[in-house]
């Protein structure tokens, strides 16, 4: 099959449930396995639910019994396999369930990872349009950052946001919950004085009620300031801060 350009991958969206095993590898000693279902599918990419997150820039290994006519390699194999970028993430609550579930949309990039990623599986990526028209996304390393720092250069407001931050544990059960307020914020990312003993790569949810916003957050770094406080910086998962309701 020959696809054209993006129009046309968006036309080729199948709703499809089939059965997808997604593997991801937090760090160089830890990998979880999930079997899920795919929401849609085209031969560039597909969504579908996990019950924990993946970082937004970072590959999935995903083997599924994917149609012949939609794939790009291994016409003649029972099982599709391929390594996935994940391109966005939204934190959705099941009726009934105080346990979040993700959506999670991915670009296919191809039947093996970069090199860069087998020496260091944190490593997060971009996609851009491949050159020849009907090929997968190609991937574009994003410049490793310090930790605690922000992905990228943007407008931070040194400001006391009042927010409720909750630590959740593996099992996605919230363990300790705290009323706090930020040191700064932006749309991608918080500094917040907070006392959780919460480890880099933990997961939270900082909420404000006075806005009406809340978003899951993973975090980048734990310090104590020089004025003895310590402090959680933290990156948003799930959406972006709406810094517009604090102008």
């Amino acid at each position: 099959m020959n696809y054209r350009g993006k129009n046309r991958r968006v036309r080729d969206r199948l709703r499809l449930s089939l059965p997808v095993r997604v593997q991801f590898r937090e760090d160089a000693e830890t990998e979880w396995t999930e079997v899920t279902r795919l929401n849609d599918l085209t031969p560039f990419g597909a969504s579908f639910s996990l019950t924990r997150p993946a970082d937004v820039g970072r590959l999935l290994y995903l083997t599924l019994p994917m149609p012949r006519q939609l794939r790009c390699f291994d016409h003649v194999e029972d099982q599709y396999r391929v390594y996935a970028l994940v391109r966005f993430i939204r934190a959705q609550f099941p009726e009934g369930s105080t346990k979040p579930s993700f959506f999670v949309g991915v670009a296919f990039i191809g039947k093996r990872p970069p090199a860069s990623y087998q020496l260091d599986p944190q490593r997060c990526y971009e996609v851009f349009e491949p050159e020849s028209e009907g090929g997968l996304w190609k991937l574009l390393e994003q410049t490793p950052v310090a930790e605690g720092q922000m992905p990228k250069k943007e407008t931070r407001l040194s400001m006391p946001v009042e927010v409720t931050i909750e630590l959740y544990d593996e099992q996605w059960n919230i363990t300790t919950r705290e009323q706090t307020v930020t040191e700064n914020i932006s749309r991608r990312g918080a500094a917040v004085f907070s006392s959780l003993a919460a480890a880099r790569g933990s997961f939270v949810r900082l909420s404000s009620s006075r806005y009406q916003t809340s978003a899951f957050a993973v975090v980048r770094a734990r310090r104590t300031g020089s004025d003895g406080i310590p402090r959680l910086h933290v990156e948003f998962m799930d959406q972006e801060w709406p810094l517009e309701e604090f102008g």
